[in-house]
């Protein structure tokens, strides 16, 4: 069947506009190699991520293990603790407080929100604690107290906080924290001349020492003496 000249313009018309379609969508070398480099920059991205997610889990975990606190057997304690400084060397715990490397590791873990790992949610018994006051009278009078709570929340929060005042990190506060519960209770006993706030540490037998009757030890962490008679004008 014979075209036209005015059909055979029409073809020649769309396939050179075909023709310029396809070469304006096709990938350049340039995109391609732009491609490339940014699914490598993805892959290690991801790859560091979930590394340091792993890293942080772990390190809980042998934590958990290494301070006795799972059924493992006691023998497992050493390695546990050997493979948490693995772990915790990874997450750039080992550098200086200083060093730019850690702080970069940190600031990534607590902007993405994976500084802890599921032992932080995982339900644990906290080691046991005990605050002791001693209240010392002018007569020589030596009573002791426990700090009040007024509701099972705050016995609660209480507990929470002796557990707190156990770790090493809290040091530079546990005066001042004991002072306001030994003040707490000197309302109630405005003529006590000092008291003496004790913090100690319960240890429980063991299921085979308490069947031979053996009952908890308390082994003192530390104390302080407060003399309140200045605080009432305060």
């Amino acid at each position: 069947m014979p075209v036209s000249r005015s059909g055979l313009a029409v073809l020649r018309t769309g396939v050179a506009l075909r023709s310029h379609y396809r070469l304006a969508h096709s990938p350049s070398p340039d995109d391609s190699v732009h491609e490339m480099y940014s699914k490598r920059i993805l892959a290690a991205w991801f790859g560091i991520h979930f590394f340091l997610i792993t890293a942080v889990c772990l390190a809980g975990v042998f934590w958990l293990i290494a301070q006795g606190s799972t059924i493992l057997p006691s023998a497992w304690d050493e390695y546990a603790r050997k493979a948490e400084l693995v772990a915790s060397w990874c997450l750039g715990k080992e550098a200086g407080a200083s060093n730019p490397i850690r702080r970069c590791i940190a600031t990534y873990l607590h902007a993405a929100g994976i500084q802890a790992g599921y032992s932080f949610f995982a339900p644990n018994v906290p080691s046991h604690h005990r605050l002791t006051l001693e209240l010392f009278y002018e007569n020589g009078r030596v009573e002791y107290a426990s700090p009040h709570v007024r509701s099972k929340a705050t016995a609660l929060r209480l507990d929470s906080l002796l557990d707190r005042l156990a770790e090493q990190r809290y040091e530079p506060v546990r005066e001042v924290m004991l002072k306001m519960l030994a003040l707490s209770v000197w309302r109630e006993h405005p003529d006590v001349k000092k008291v003496r706030a004790t913090f100690e540490a319960i240890h429980l037998p063991s299921i085979t020492e308490f069947e031979h009757g053996k009952a908890e030890t308390l082994e003192p962490m530390f104390s302080f003496d407060f003399s309140l008679r200045g605080e009432e004008q305060q």
